[in-house]
C-alpha cells in the first residue's frame, strides 16, 4: 500500500538513533502517522520542523500499519516564526490540537485548507500588510475546527428573538447565540461573541480583548465537545498561547 499527499508537519518524536516519528495532517488522509529513517540527522531534521508543508510518500504492507514516510519540503512556515513568541505559540496550540483532538486517518480536506491559510497569516511579516490578522485568524480557525468535528456553533441569529442584527453572547449549553438586550437576564453566565466571528465581522477591527473573549468561546466548546468526552485537559501548549494574551 502506498500513497502521496500534501502534508503539514503536527509532531516529530525521535524514534531510536537516528528515526522520528512524523505525524501530519494531510488534505485527503487526514492525520497520519509514519516513519522517517534518518529523519533526527542534522543534516534533514529542519524538514520535520513543526508547521513544515511538505510532499509525503507513505508506504506500508497493510493499511493498518505504521508505514514509513519519505517526505520533501514544500514551504518552511516554521522558521520564520522563531523568533516571534507569540506566533510561535499559536503555532504550538495549532499543531497540539490537531494531533489531540483529530481521530487518525480521517480525512479533512477543507481543515487542511483553513489550516494552510492560517499558517500564511502567521508567516506575514510582523511590518508586512495583514499583519494584525493572524490573532483573529487563529480564533476562526478553532471554529473551524470545531465545526469540521461536528460541533460547529449557531451564530446566524438569536436563539430568543430570532432577530440577525445585534448579536453579542452565546449560550454555554447549546452553542446559539444571543443579542445583548435578550441576554440581559443571563448575561454573567453567557460567553462574548466578538463581532469578527460573525458574518462579515471586521478582523481589522479585533483587539486584544475581542481575541481573548474570541479564545474563551472557542476554548469553553473545544474541552466542553472534544476533550472531556475522552478525559482530557485542553492541550497545554493551547493553555500558554491563552495566556499570553492576558
Amino acid at each position: 500500500m502506498d500513497w502521496t499527499d500534501d502534508g503539514i508537519v503536527i509532531a516529530a518524536r525521535k524514534h531510536g538513533e537516528s528515526a522520528v516519528i512524523l505525524s501530519l495532517l494531510t488534505r485527503e488522509h487526514g492525520r497520519h502517522a509514519g516513519l522517517v529513517r534518518g529523519g533526527a540527522s542534522s543534516r534533514v531534521r529542519g524538514v520535520y520542523q513543526t508547521g513544515n508543508l511538505l510532499r509525503a510518500s507513505w508506504r506500508g504492507r497493510l493499511t493498518e500499519h505504521l508505514g514509513s514516510f519519505s517526505c520533501e519540503m514544500l514551504r518552511g512556515y516554521a522558521g520564520p516564526l522563531l523568533d516571534d513568541q507569540q506566533r510561535l505559540g499559536a503555532l504550538g496550540a495549532f499543531c497540539a490540537l490537531l494531533e489531540r483532538a483529530l481521530p487518525e486517518r480521517e480525512p479533512h480536506p477543507a481543515l487542511f485548507d483553513d489550516s494552510l491559510h492560517l499558517l500564511d497569516l502567521l508567516s506575514v511579516p510582523a511590518a508586512g500588510a495583514g499583519a494584525d490578522q493572524w490573532a483573529p485568524a487563529y480564533v476562526r480557525w478553532e471554529m473551524a475546527l470545531l465545526s469540521d468535528m461536528g460541533y460547529g456553533l449557531d451564530l446566524t441569529s438569536c436563539a430568543v428573538t430570532g432577530e440577525t442584527e445585534g448579536l453579542a453572547f452565546v449560550s454555554p449549553n447549546t452553542g446559539r447565540a444571543v443579542t445583548a438586550q435578550a441576554a440581559e437576564p443571563w448575561r454573567d453566565k453567557l460567553l462574548r461573541l466578538p463581532a469578527f466571528l460573525q458574518d462579515n465581522g471586521d478582523a481589522y477591527g479585533a483587539d486584544l480583548a475581542a481575541v481573548r473573549d474570541g479564545l474563551a468561546l472557542t476554548g469553553w466548546f473545544l474541552e466542553r465537545h472534544v476533550f472531556a468526552p475522552q478525559n482530557l485537559n485542553l492541550p497545554a501548549a493551547r493553555t500558554r498561547f491563552v495566556e499570553a494574551f492576558r
